[in-house]
């Protein structure tokens, strides 16, 4: 539709308008028709589905105990052994994945030098996690 307006020059001039009309019409029938097949599309099956944990299972390493007395005696684990079966016993340990932790419990009036060789066998057999364990004061 054209609209003819003079101007004062009084030429005849064409003034060009969007008609609105026909895009309201179609965005109401677009509308309709997803607010049709909005609740066809939203049935579907029920299924109860199980629930699962995401968090990852982590395996927790053996803890070994491993005590040195005042006179130099080693003890995995509460049984006496020598410096040569500590060096097989940790070359094994060292083997395990997960590695196990150590904890070593050493009498204070224990000379540093037994302390010095089982840290150093420990170093040797591959061990990394080695905690030594103190009473509070």
């Amino acid at each position: 539709m054209s609209f003819h307006i003079q101007d004062d020059s009084t030429q005849d001039s064409i003034m060009a308008e969007i008609n609105m009309t026909p895009m309201v019409d179609v965005m109401l029938v677009l509308l309709i028709i997803f607010m049709i097949t909005l609740p066809v599309i939203q049935q579907a099956v029920k299924v109860e589905l199980p629930k699962a944990n995401s968090v990852r299972n982590e395996v927790k390493p053996e803890s070994v105990q491993l005590s040195i007395d005042a006179k130099g005696q080693i003890y995995w684990n509460s049984t006496a052994i020598d410096l040569a079966t500590f060096d097989k016993d940790a070359e094994e340990a060292a083997k395990k994945d997960p590695q196990p932790e150590i904890n070593l419990r050493a009498d204070k009036s224990v000379k540093y030098e037994y302390v010095a060789k089982v840290l150093a066998a420990s170093r040797r057999a591959g061990l990394t996690k080695l905690g030594f364990v103190t009473e509070p004061d």
